[in-house]
């Protein structure tokens, strides 16, 4: 299929450079207002520049919409209105009220999809794979100040990955209480699942970069590092306690094996793939109605 990206960001940039590298797409396009940040992009990967956006949607059959987030609603229609397939970058809309708009519009048999990235990485298959009943759950994803982001708060451009991962992959279905607390740039919320307590945490204030699941069971600890993509199960102790003044504690300590691979690309795959043979794409436009949603309910919750 021939795909396409709208908007030369951070993000649009490693779209059109991994759609040029896929085998399910012909020819890759792009376009921007800014023509200049297109052509840079094009010369790099190979692209093909559109100069206007009704160009570009004639000559696309599947798209990623990756420009700023208060532009997702109004681009995204313009899309669905030339039936072409979608792939909406995280979070779907600016809004709940955009999302629930959005979601009217979508055309019958039209593939939809959230670019939920972390969705795709493996360290989730493989944890959810193993995960049986878990008693306690932390996420942690901490950056320092990046000058990319601009107009939205840490909520829904870091903490939205691990909402996700919980709301869909660990606990679908399922209610939760929320409680929230923290800053535009440090936030920190607790979501209960029955007698489950979920916390989660996002910084744009640290010195170093964290991505990490902690998961609790009866007679196991998993632990998951989202950027090593590296997943360890701790079971419990067989000798636990003090000896000669010193603490001893003797682990069994197993790395399970994660086929390392870029999430950006098995996403992108997917999604071409989806819109080929018209089936859904698995991270749903109601889902990412739903992460919003959560969203919006952790941001109440936050100081100036």
């Amino acid at each position: 299929m021939d795909a396409g990206v709208i908007g030369t960001g951070t993000m649009g940039r490693n779209h059109v450079r991994v759609y040029s590298e896929l085998k399910e797409v012909g020819t890759t396009y792009v376009y921007d207002l800014n023509t200049e940040a297109a052509e840079e992009v094009a010369a790099a990967t190979g692209a093909e520049v559109c100069r206007s956006m009704e160009e570009f949607l004639r000559k696309t059959e599947c798209v990623s919409v990756c420009v700023p987030t208060p532009y997702h609603f109004a681009t995204a229609q313009r899309v669905l209105a030339a039936g072409v397939h979608a792939l909406i970058e995280k979070p779907l809309c600016l809004t709940v009220r955009e999302c629930e708009q959005l979601l009217t519009q979508i055309p019958e048999g039209l593939v939809v999809g959230v670019g939920h990235i972390e969705r795709f990485n493996p360290v989730v298959a493989e944890v959810a794979r193993v995960v049986e009943d878990p008693v306690y759950v932390a996420f942690h994803r901490h950056n320092p100040a990046s000058s990319r982001v601009s107009g939205s708060s840490v909520v829904e451009d870091l903490m939205i990955h691990d909402i996700d991962v919980v709301s869909n992959v660990l606990f679908p279905g399922k209610d939760c209480t929320l409680q929230a607390s923290g800053t535009g740039d440090v936030a920190a919320a607790l979501m209960s699942f029955g007698r489950t307590p979920v916390y989660l945490s996002a910084s744009r204030k640290a010195s170093k970069k964290v991505r990490s699941i902690y998961i609790e069971e009866e007679d196991r600890t998993i632990e998951g590092d989202f950027m090593t993509q590296e997943v360890y199960v701790y079971r419990k102790p067989e000798a636990y306690g003090q000896e000669n003044g010193l603490y001893r504690q003797e682990n069994i300590i197993e790395k399970l094996l994660v086929n390392k691979v870029e999430p950006l690309k098995i996403e992108l795959a997917t999604f071409v793939r989806a819109a080929r043979d018209g089936r859904p794409f698995p991270v749903t436009p109601e889902q990412g109605l739903g992460n919003v949603r959560i969203c919006e309910a952790i941001y109440r919750g936050l100081s100036a």
